[in-house]
């Protein structure tokens, strides 16, 4: 194990590097054993040359393991028998995962990853909240990024649901990023999900971590979700990536006048993209044995309500006013605090008691500027 975290730990060496080393080598063990000439024939930095064959990163990948194990983590191997399958049929799996909470009960569910802006509209939030849900209560596994926005919004939903999440980071799973989703990492490790990187512990949010991280978001699934993504987006290389790694990519239509919803709508358009308006949508493209376990009874099938009959359930045991109050209300256009007092025709005390109450039953939320929407 020690040269593994040692490979990994080698500067110079990135995931094609070491996955031409391992193809040469056939291990790590086989890497730190080369000799000088022929870790030159690889064609690597010289900086990377140097370490290996000083073998100096050995020490300190020892302490690395301790410490991972002190915070309650572990550290896989590619050629690890619990290592991801998945993940290691790519073309540059990482060879060292650090893991942290209920890795192998995640990856005992079928996974899909659920991707996009960050800076995303509140349909975008709400479409990821509500889709993510739906196929968390139906066991499947959530991967995502923690960043804000879209990611967010799926890590959200499937703890909304009972389900289980994954993280993967683009810096260690010591280091959350950003800072103030520390309390949403903790919620995904508290309820039964994980928290996933390749990276040494202490790795900063450097730019160049994340198209690494993306690899492994596509990788770790059978299929991605795309909800909002601008063009040249890092969400929209990690639905080609996805691709790229034969995996099933599914994109949420958005706003044709929006940037943000280029990417989603290109690949819909013709770069391959299944559109998805609900759960089964994803679902149905699955491997037809795990489908079958996802999909309701042919009995069920007939309850089952689509996205827009979803959004028109009024909910039960709403007063006059609160009724008034919720039908004004929309998922994706945020209506100020005003312009409710104006269509309502109510006065303030009114609407302040209709609106907390309904945002105590969760059926609204508000957002900054006096701003309320609907709950998916």
């Amino acid at each position: 194990m020690r040269e593994w975290i040692a490979l990994n730990m080698t500067p110079g060496v990135g995931p094609r590097a070491a996955a031409k080393l391992l193809e040469r080598f056939g291990s790590a063990e086989g890497v730190f054993g080369a000799r000088r000439s022929e870790l030159e024939s690889v064609r690597l930095r010289p900086e990377a040359i140097e370490s290996i064959l000083a073998r100096d990163r050995e020490a300190q990948a020892e302490s690395e393991l301790e410490r991972v194990r002190a915070m309650g983590a572990d550290i896989l191997l590619l050629d690890d028998g619990v290592y991801p399958s998945l993940l290691r049929e790519i073309s540059d799996p990482p060879i060292t995962l650090y893991v942290k909470g209920a890795w192998t009960e995640c990856l005992d569910q079928p996974c899909v990853a659920m991707v996009g802006s960050r800076r995303c509209s509140t349909y975008g939030q709400n479409a990821a909240l509500m889709l993510a849900r739906d196929l968390a209560q139906r066991g499947v596994t959530i991967i995502s990024g923690l960043a804000r926005g879209i990611d967010a919004s799926a890590h959200r939903g499937a703890l909304e649901a009972g389900g289980r999440t994954v993280a993967v980071m683009g810096t260690g799973i010591d280091t959350v990023y950003p800072r103030d989703h520390k309390k949403l990492a903790g919620e995904i490790l508290d309820g039964g999900g994980a928290l996933v990187s390749e990276f040494p512990l202490g790795t900063p949010p450097a730019p160049q971590n994340f198209p690494y991280r993306n690899r492994v978001i596509s990788g770790l699934s059978l299929g991605v979700v795309l909800v909002e993504a601008a063009e040249n987006s890092g969400s929209l290389i990690t639905a080609r990536l996805a691709m790229e790694q034969n995996r099933e990519v599914f994109a949420v239509p958005g706003n044709i006048t929006s940037r943000n919803s280029f990417g989603t709508n290109y690949l819909i358009k013709g770069a391959g993209g299944k559109l998805v308006q609900q759960w089964q949508d994803v679902v149905t493209e699955l491997p037809p044995e795990i489908a079958a376990g996802l999909l309701p009874p042919p009995l069920e099938k007939k309850s089952e309500k689509n996205l827009v009959e979803q959004l028109e359930l009024v909910p039960d045991d709403l007063t006059a006013t609160e009724h008034a109050v919720w039908k004004l209300l929309s998922t994706d256009d945020p209506a100020h605090i005003d312009a409710l007092a104006a269509s309502s025709k109510l006065t303030v005390p009114e609407l302040s008691g209709a609106l907390l109450a309904l945002e105590m039953r969760e059926l609204i939320r508000q957002l900054p500027g006096k701003c309320f929407v609907r709950k998916m």
